[in-house]
């Protein structure tokens, strides 16, 4: 008997957060995971950075006018884990769906742009950060690390992302594929809107090509989705006579086979559900003539070293020669071991 491959809907779920409020945000976002499974999604994929926004302020002044709204970020971002963290999986789990969140974690005292999955019984089954945040962003979020590579193993299928300009990293990309992805989320901001950008009047040009060149280089499905610029966040950031500078609406969200077919969308400028019918058996047509990471590969000519350790501040003796460390060693009488991993 023939193996059967997976068949299952997914969503591409394009909307605009609550612009920097956190509670209001996760509370949409919970009514959006439902009314994605009402529609039948078995994967609902997040837009960049949903919670609680992508700051925005970073193309439409200096670092000094945007303070008072990195402040108001980092105060709503995510800490992982959380009540917030909790909540969604909580919403997962009522909708018995899997979810890739695009939010801003919060560790210490710095800000990462980051994927969370969560699986239908709302544990979460992965993290990724983006590895390089692009130009001006890095006034916001500090970088992932080789840790934060994952593709995550579902009872639908192996799912992986990348963030924005992340698709423009060809060895990151390739990794990916190597890892065994399936279903690739490909998160972006609206950036169409952005009209102070050089880029603005051809962005979503260029995301749809890097999406489509990666599902057909790497013979993924591509679920691409983009948040959207409201009003709120228009006046909120003191531009609503700007249209210069930002302006409502933007986005570009599509689902893509591996051949690089528009199989859903493409959707701009509104908030939508949009959803796809998925058929792994497609990846098998697409790996049969080229499979990049497999008979189309050379790696006697040409291949990529993956460093998949996770960056520390700190490295002890104790660390590199990978034993328990001592939580403090400056305190003999309140020692205590934690593990090292």
């Amino acid at each position: 008997m023939s193996d059967v491959y997976p068949r299952f809907k997914v969503a591409a779920v394009m909307a605009a957060p609550v612009f920097l409020e956190r509670e209001k945000t996760v509370e949409k976002a919970c009514k959006l995971i439902k009314e994605a499974r009402n529609l039948g999604a078995e994967l609902a994929v997040f837009p960049e950075t949903y919670i609680p926004a992508y700051p925005y302020w970073i193309w439409l002044g200096t670092p000094t006018w945007g303070g008072p709204f990195f402040s108001q970020l980092f105060k709503n971002a995510v800490e992982i884990p959380s009540p917030t963290t909790e909540a969604l999986g909580a919403a997962a789990a009522e909708s018995k769906i899997y979810v890739a969140m695009g939010l801003n974690e919060r560790e210490n005292g710095t800000l990462y742009n980051t994927i969370v999955y969560f699986d239908p019984a709302g544990r979460i089954i992965g993290r990724h950060r983006k590895l390089q945040p692009t130009h001006a962003e890095r006034t916001v979020w500090g970088r992932g690390d080789g840790s934060d590579l994952v593709v995550c193993e579902t009872d639908l299928c192996r799912i992986g992302g990348l963030i924005c300009w992340e698709h423009t990293m060809d060895l990151i990309r390739y990794a990916m594929v190597a890892f065994g992805e399936q279903v690739h989320a490909a998160i972006w901001p609206p950036a169409s809107a952005f009209t102070s950008t050089p880029h603005a009047p051809f962005f979503n040009e260029m995301v749809e090509v890097m999406s489509r060149n990666h599902a057909i280089c790497g013979q993924v499905f591509v679920i691409n989705v983009s948040s959207v610029v409201d009003d709120d966040a228009v006046e909120k950031l003191g531009m609503k006579d700007r249209p210069d500078m930002i302006r409502t609406g933007g986005g570009w969200s599509a689902v893509i086979n591996p051949h690089g077919q528009i199989i859903a969308g493409p959707v701009t400028e509104k908030e939508t559900i949009l959803i796809a019918d998925i058929d792994l058996e497609e990846i098998v047509n697409a790996k049969g003539f080229c499979d990049s990471v497999g008979h189309y590969a050379r790696p006697d000519v040409a291949r990529i070293v993956v460093n998949r350790e996770k960056s520390s501040v700190m490295v002890t003796q104790r660390m590199l020669n990978k034993g328990p460390i001592l939580a403090d060693d400056s305190d003999a009488g309140n020692r205590k071991e934690v593990e090292f991993t």
